[in-house]
């Protein structure tokens, strides 16, 4: 087994989860010894989160999605947008609030939970009025969590501690572009999905009746 950033190396940590005797578990409820939470910051592709999001179903797991409302690269008040929140939901997932600072806009496409986007020290960790922040405790202890950002765990990937039990609960972050699009570097995942972004802006401009010739 190799530990890449791929979906077959994803499915492989799901599978770990389940062989260590974790269960799912969401932001409901403060984290109880044997909950794996998984949670997604769906940064750049609706695309990527709704094709994790079906292998998270094959294998019977769920998380919640936290998407954003002011991403330049998609938008949720989009057919597109749309679709990809019903699709998500009808998938057994949760779906909460990815906000960029100082802007929270939670309405009823979310639960009230919030991951802020990069966030800086002096906010990370701040209270949110009537939401619940994934950094702040019970959700949060730098022991119990885990983030593949930049293609890049910084303890090592943790599919063996997780296959193993070692965790007594942990919140688990993952990006899902860095895992639907392939790469050896995120730069070059980056670029693949940048070239798939394009075919599927192209793809807009046709249906908008766009003359591309």
């Amino acid at each position: 087994m190799t530990c890449e950033f791929s979906l077959a190396h994803y499915g492989e940590l799901l599978e770990a989860a389940r062989q260590g005797g974790y269960r799912f578990a969401g932001f409901d409820r403060a984290p109880e010894a044997g909950d794996l939470i998984l949670r997604h910051d769906v940064d750049l592709s609706l695309a990527a989160a709704q094709t994790m999001a079906e292998l998270e179903s094959e294998l019977d797991a769920w998380s919640t999605w936290f998407l954003m409302t002011r991403s330049v690269f998609y938008n949720l008040a989009s057919p597109e947008g749309e679709r990809a929140i019903a699709r998500l939901r009808e998938l057994g997932h949760r779906v909460a609030h990815h906000a960029v600072w100082p802007h929270v806009d939670l309405d009823g496409r979310f639960d009230p939970i919030v991951a802020w986007h990069n966030p800086d020290p002096e906010y990370m960790w701040a209270d949110i009025d009537g939401a619940a922040s994934v950094m702040r405790a019970p959700f949060f202890d730098p022991d119990h969590y885990r983030s593949d950002s930049n293609q890049h765990w910084r303890h090592g990937c943790p599919h063996d501690a997780i296959a193993a039990g070692r965790f007594e609960w942990l919140q688990l972050l993952i990006h899902p572009e860095i895992w639907v699009f392939e790469g050896g570097t995120m730069g070059e995942t980056m670029r693949a999905f940048l070239a798939a972004d394009g075919e599927a802006r192209l793809e807009a401009l046709r249906a908008d009746r766009i003359d591309l010739t």
